[in-house]
């Protein structure tokens, strides 16, 4: 994963072997030589292998092990749009990633960083970062893998917003441009000041320059810093989710998005999932577990979430310490990667600790409630308190200028994130101080996004012919 600070010198006098430190220098230059095997200009660009794997086929794939009833509400939701698709079809892009040259360095990539996966949440100081807060496909990885899904979600979001190519292209730009100042930032810092520092929200200033847009987007964040505290409170949370059903407390059926699920869909329903719960208790810190264990099981239901996660066993639990003072925990079903293929296999028994575990190594901050789990069906899962102050960006109405803003935000987040988890002198180096990799990365985006367009316009034929099953909500 990391890059390894230290190289063995072997001793001819004993069997033992001593680590010798590597400069920052020494790293900066392992990774301008990695240039030579892997040059950045090879980064550039992208043209459809003549045997590349069918898209539906592979969307197909992954559905094996969901909820059938509920593939069709996934597949409805991904035949929004060319960006939607694009939320929603990561094992696609997976593989066509493991055909682009690897740099090499290896970082805890993200393995599913859109646009649309980064936002704003509290931290349990109740302080509000900025940060990647989707991970249920991190792996270690390339980092460049994480960069190029990054950049190329940009372009199709100025395709869905019908800006013009010139603005598309400059965004994804300002991508790799950010991202490789900030990793040049993160390579002369000292390791501890990286793993300390934060994105948050008065880091604007240095991303708006432009004082109307600076406002506009103070304006922004305040309304939905306030809406999303709004809506992780539980006097907001609790009446909009639960009623009282005689003196016991259920959570409502809003059938197909929120449902009570069979003892068949859920084993260990009878028992109040006691196995499961348990198992989620033994994975959380000491000091925690004693706050959890001041809350008592009360009901779960499945809910449906997202655009990607939509037909797995994704779920709330209600617990209660007493009658106004609830919990309300997220559930969700942690399937192997989409770069295990390609990336190699996860180090955890459980993909919900993989989640985990990536997830306290890239986020700066995370819930305290964090944990993983089997079911008794033998299904992983990660759990985490529902919403928490979780914001997510609104783009519907966002012009270029609000866009590239946001892209150059998102790129500092994951600067920082394989900043923490890899080494930044290595990445640097091989970046360089140039537009070359800038360019290479902006010709990449630009040309998967097309590639991204045919895919969806195959998806949508599909669904027309009737080889996709589709269903549009609302």
């Amino acid at each position: 994963m990391a890059v390894v600070h230290m190289r063995k010198r072997v001793s001819l006098a004993a069997p033992t072997t001593e680590p010798e430190y590597l400069t920052p220098d020494e790293r900066r230059a392992a990774g301008r030589a990695l240039r030579e095997k892997v040059p950045r200009g090879s980064q550039a660009g992208w043209s459809t292998p003549a045997d590349r794997g069918d898209p539906i086929e592979i969307l197909k794939a992954s559905n094996e092990g969901r909820l059938l009833s509920l593939v069709p509400i996934r597949f409805g939701r991904m035949s929004e749009s060319p960006f939607a698709f694009y939320r929603g079809s990561a094992a696609i892009m997976a593989a066509d990633l493991a055909r682009t040259p690897a740099s090499g360095i290896r970082v805890q990539a993200c393995g599913d960083a859109h646009l649309m996966n980064f936002g704003g949440f509290m931290t349990p100081e109740r302080n509000t970062i900025f940060d990647v807060n989707d991970l249920d496909e991190t792996l270690p990885a390339p980092f460049e893998w994480d960069v190029k899904r990054l950049a190329a979600s940009v372009v199709i979001a100025a395709q869905h917003l019908k800006l013009s190519d010139s603005d598309a292209a400059r965004a994804a730009a300002g991508v790799a441009l950010e991202y490789r100042e900030q990793i040049a930032n993160y390579a002369s810092m000292r390791a501890l000041d990286v793993w300390y520092d934060r994105v948050d929200l008065a880091k604007f200033e240095k991303i708006y320059a432009d004082e109307d847009l600076l406002s506009e987007a103070r304006k922004r964040a305040q309304k939905r810093l306030e809406e999303g505290r709004r809506k992780s409170l539980p006097e907001h949370l609790y009446p909009k989710l639960v009623s009282v059903q005689g003196h016991r407390p259920r959570i409502k059926d809003e059938p197909p998005l929120i449902f009570h699920p069979t003892a068949e869909q859920a084993p260990g329903m009878e028992s109040g999932f006691q196995e499961a719960i348990a198992g989620y208790r033994r994975s959380l810190p000491d000091h925690i577990r004693t706050l959890f264990d001041r809350f008592q099981w009360v009901d779960a239901a499945l809910k449906v979430v997202g655009v990607g996660s939509v037909g797995t066993m994704c779920g709330i639990a209600l617990f209660l310490s007493s009658d106004d003072d609830p919990l309300i925990l997220q559930i969700k079903e942690a399937r192997a990667s989409v770069l295990e293929p390609f990336a190699g296999k996860s180090a955890y028994p459980n993909h919900g600790q993989r989640v985990i575990l990536g997830q306290r190594l890239m986020q700066s901050a995370s819930d305290v409630f964090l944990g993983w789990t089997t079911g008794v069906n033998g299904r992983h899962f990660y759990i985490r308190q529902l919403r928490d102050g979780k914001i997510s960006a609104l783009i519907e109405d966002w012009d270029a200028r609000m866009l590239r803003a946001y892209a150059r935000f998102c790129a500092q987040a994951l600067a920082r994130a394989h900043a923490r988890s890899g080494d930044a002198a290595t990445i640097a180096g091989y970046l360089g101080s140039g537009r070359t990799m800038d360019d290479a990365l902006t010709e990449f985006a630009v040309e998967y996004a097309d590639q991204n367009q045919r895919d969806y316009r195959r998806f949508v034929g599909g669904i027309r012919r009737g080889e996709v099953k589709a269903t549009v909500e609302g």
